[in-house]
């Protein structure tokens, strides 16, 4: 096939059985789980472990993977000390990405991708996708700390992956109720099928470097306004708008300029995205919680939205997951610049079974191109131009 087509839409570009959308019923599963069930009954370890094997652990399998993981959350002082003297006012992600691609130097073992036995010591990749995915939230963590000039807050033990991630930004006994909204958020952004930064590190892992080099393409991709980043760039723009009452004069004007409303339209989904809906459940939740105390943002948002389903809805332009999701994160006290970082940590899951699914059957991605560029010609010597 020579047809371009910009984004490589619609064009299949692996084999896979890790997850499915349905954008036309707004059905997203993990292994053949909805999303919705898996939200309301899993934990970020277990939906890690089915992504990862395939089928969901049983309870002492699922117990070995969770101490696995508790074991592997340290990290070495040089990495902190290397983050010392990264510039404080760098973004988290740039931060994240350096620290991952360095931990290839402290924890070198990749001989397994180009030796003899290629591809088939599980073990190692096992034991690889478990150091990654204990240590990605650590990294996160750290930098929250170091860049205000403050030393790390060492990781605890006996608390699960959400609760120590939460204990590890504040220092603080994690409130129930959030470590549970953390953990559905961590198994809602845990996968999506081949988005932008899977299909980096698929292309990363098919060329055999280390899963650090994999991650380090994924999260470097992640960073981006129009992927990960977008969630960031919704709570500026729900900030820009003000209230409710300024919704439809900022959406008439912004429509008018075909200027793009942050959190809006996704590539897959033609109706609302099925973690947006989730999403939106836990920020009420967390409202009746407070004692309906409702956040002005959070009022500004559900305006935005029926605003725009009124003006857009029959385009199929509807909430993502960037739309809730930092709002949500922002009422848990999750510092702005910091909502990509978590994305990326939940996301590792993800990236992390689609490298042991690459490396099953690989193959180096080479793509074609059309060319549009000049037909052969001579070289012209200098003085002749």
């Amino acid at each position: 096939m020579n047809e371009y087509l910009p984004g490589l839409e619609g064009v299949p570009a692996t084999r896979s059985n890790i997850s499915c959308i349905d954008g036309e019923e707004g059905l997203l599963t993990y292994r053949g789980y909805a999303i919705e069930q898996l939200a309301e009954h899993s934990n970020f370890e277990e939906t890690t472990l089915l992504l990862l094997d395939g089928e969901l652990p049983g309870a002492h399998e699922l117990e070995v993977f969770d101490q696995q993981v508790r074991r592997n959350r340290r990290v070495k002082y040089n990495i902190r000390e290397l983050m010392k003297n990264l510039p404080s006012s760098g973004h988290p992600m740039e931060m994240l990405q350096t620290a991952m691609a360095s931990l290839g130097l402290f924890y070198p073992a990749s001989d397994c991708l180009t030796g003899p036995e290629f591809c088939e010591d599980l073990d190692y990749v096992h034991n690889m996708t478990v150091k990654i995915i204990a240590r990605m939230p650590v990294l996160v963590t750290m930098w929250a700390h170091l860049r205000r000039g403050y030393d790390p807050i060492e990781p605890r033990y006996d608390l699960s992956y959400a609760e120590n991630l939460l204990y590890m930004f504040n220092g603080e006994e994690p409130d129930p109720l959030l470590a549970d909204i953390m953990d559905k958020c961590l198994i809602l952004h845990a996968e999506h099928t081949i988005n932008a930064s899977t299909f980096a590190a698929l292309v990363a892992g098919s060329t055999l470097t280390s899963p650090y080099g994999v991650m380090a393409a994924a999260i470097g991709t992640l960073s981006g306004p129009l992927h990960g980043g977008a969630n960031q760039r919704v709570v500026a723009m729900l900030d820009a708008i003000g209230s409710p009452n300024h919704v439809e004069s900022w959406l008439d004007e912004r429509l008018e300029k075909k200027e793009k409303i942050w959190g809006f339209g996704h590539r897959e989904y033609k109706v609302k995205d099925p973690r947006a809906i989730i999403l939106q459940g836990l920020m009420e939740k967390l409202a009746r919680e407070k004692g309906g105390d409702v956040s002005p943002v959070f009022e500004t948002a559900q305006a935005l939205e029926k605003a725009a389903a009124e003006r857009l809805g029959e385009k199929g332009v509807y909430p993502n997951v960037d739309f809730y999701s930092g709002i949500l994160y922002s009422e848990m006290g999750i510092p702005v610049d910091q909502f990509t970082s978590l994305f990326a940590v939940a996301r590792s899951a993800g990236w992390l079974a689609h490298w042991r699914e690459q490396l099953s059957d690989n193959r180096i991605f080479r793509p074609t191109q059309v060319y549009t560029g000049e037909p052969v010609r001579d070289y012209v010597p200098m003085d002749r131009r």
